[in-house]
């Protein structure tokens, strides 16, 4: 779990030594110092998003892999092997031992689609769907959380900033 009380100060609270305003975000960011802020706080905003969910994934010797896998059932239930590919960028082969274990724990269930039975529909059994809600409850209240401590325009902010980089992986795909 991530501890606050050893990330470093700079990344808790705001600072006046960032650029100066009516700054562009795209002229900052070429500021080599804003630059390392920036990877700096996504790195530890990531790390702290993760933190929870790693903890309860570890108790059940699963990890991240199969967090995203379960996320993108929930998102998208009944999505077939290839929409899950394709949702988390990996090869058949990357995916292949995550989602076997998620099947054999009897947390996700790979059933035949009834108008192409070689088509796989991936969904949840009922302990999988209770540990994907659990997960899911734990970084909505931090988000919650933080969402509560800024003003709107810095939540907007920060959905604008994380949609442009999600369409940059996409652009590269």
């Amino acid at each position: 779990m991530t501890d606050l009380k050893n990330f470093p100060e700079k990344f808790l609270t705001s600072h006046s030594d960032g650029p100066p305003s009516g700054r562009q975000g795209w002229q900052a960011i070429k500021n080599s110092a804003v630059q390392q802020a920036a990877m700096e706080a996504f790195f530890f905003g990531y790390q702290a998003f993760t933190a929870k969910p790693d903890e309860m994934l570890a108790k059940r010797g699963l990890s991240r892999v199969h967090h995203r896998i379960l996320f993108f059932i929930a998102k998208y239930p009944g999505l077939n092997m290839t929409e899950l590919l394709r949702y988390l960028g990996v090869s058949k082969q990357a995916l292949n031992t995550p989602l076997r274990q998620l099947m054999e724990m009897n947390l996700v269930l790979s059933e035949a689609a009834p108008d192409d039975k070689r088509k796989r529909l991936l969904g949840f059994t009922p302990e999988g769907a209770k540990l994907e809600q659990a997960l899911r409850r734990e970084q909505a209240r931090l988000l919650q959380r933080v969402f509560g401590e800024m003003d709107e325009e810095a939540v907007q902010g920060w959905l604008e900033v994380n949609r442009a980089l999600a369409r940059s992986r996409q652009e590269r795909a």
